[in-house]
């Protein structure tokens, strides 16, 4: 009783767990669902998890050493892994990045009068990095295709261009075949397109080093090095719709 002679108001009752009001609903989480919904659920779990498990073990596989399932199934590790979840370490130690790299090409050209005349350096690493700014989802050709290519390149040839192993020439189609593809959209002074009067092309890289930060004691050397390849005579194979119609071709 209180004071004033009156009883309190009692408090309510608390309603069981699992009624309706307060408290935890029955069957929460999948099993509040339907049953096409649980099946739904239960198969796109059981899909991520097989996913899960297939990556770590493929990403295993490709940092492990050497071992007798590498060697019989490389092939279908390495289609896993790259180009988009590759793992080096270019980033970090033991040899950082520490140069800004593009690449650069020049034509020579087949006038309507039988004569010829070069073309400009055209940056392709400029083209790159115009397409992915401000790109949220820039594609791994965009990214890697053009760095990827150059360092194949550098990788299978000696300093004077020469070939150190059987893969050279292929590295150096390849990267001509890039060089074409982008030639091939490009417009000269006249409006037309470039690529049907290319003869012959020439790739250089030009390094420039990272400067150091402002309040760094750091010298370093900021003027631009260059490295030349040959000039390449273009064939069939190398423009881009025959190309296209050498590989169907040869799928026949």
């Amino acid at each position: 009783m209180s004071d004033d002679g009156r009883r309190p108001p009692e408090d309510p009752p608390v309603a069981p767990v699992g009624s309706e009001g307060t408290g935890t609903a029955p069957g929460a989480g999948i099993m509040a669902l339907s049953l096409p919904y649980q099946v739904v659920a239960a198969v796109a779990l059981a899909a991520v998890g097989v996913f899960a498990c297939v990556h770590l073990a493929m990403v295993f596989l490709h940092v492990a050493p050497s071992n007798t399932l590498t060697k019989r199934h490389g092939e279908a590790v390495s289609d896993w892994i790259y180009p988009e979840f590759e793992q080096n370490w270019k980033l970090f130690a033991p040899n950082p990045l520490q140069a800004n790299i593009s690449v650069e090409v020049r034509a020579e050209l087949a006038g309507a009068d039988g004569g010829r005349r070069t073309t400009g350096w055209i940056d392709l690493t400029a083209q790159d990095i115009a397409a992915i700014r401000h790109n949220p989802m820039p594609s791994h050709a965009q990214q890697n295709q053009l760095r990827r290519a150059v360092d194949f390149y550098l990788n299978t040839h000696t300093d004077d261009n020469r070939p150190n192993g059987s893969r050279g020439a292929f590295a150096e189609q390849y990267i001509r075949r890039i060089a074409m593809f982008r030639l091939e959209t490009l417009r000269g002074p006249e409006g037309r397109t470039l690529g049907p009067d290319v003869r012959r092309i020439q790739l250089r890289t030009v390094s420039r080093t990272v400067p150091a930060a402002r309040w760094s004691t750091e010298k370093t050397r900021t003027t631009p090095s260059y490295r030349d390849l040959p000039w390449w005579t273009v064939t069939r194979a190398d423009r881009p719709a025959d190309a296209v119609t050498s590989r169907t071709e040869a799928g026949r």
